[in-house]
């Protein structure tokens, strides 16, 4: 019997990967960041991001699709 290791699910990411997820640039995340608009913690010289914070920013920006007219 092998117990079967389950999978982990980040809760940080590094502003690299914020920026590859996201398409915001690696600055604005870290600008953000610093001006407190965007929760982040430090871990010795990694700045991280809460994945869920990342989750936010983009719904944030999200727009709906505007209706078609009808004619």
């Amino acid at each position: 019997m092998s117990k079967e290791p389950k999978p982990v699910e980040r809760e940080y990411l590094g502003v690299d990967e914020a920026e590859t997820l996201s398409g915001r640039s690696r600055w604005t995340w870290r600008r953000d960041c610093y001006a407190g608009r965007v929760a982040s913690c430090k871990v010795g010289r990694r700045l991280l991001i809460p994945i869920d914070e990342v989750r936010r920013v983009m719904t944030e920006g999200y727009r709906p699709r505007l209706a078609e007219k009808r004619q």
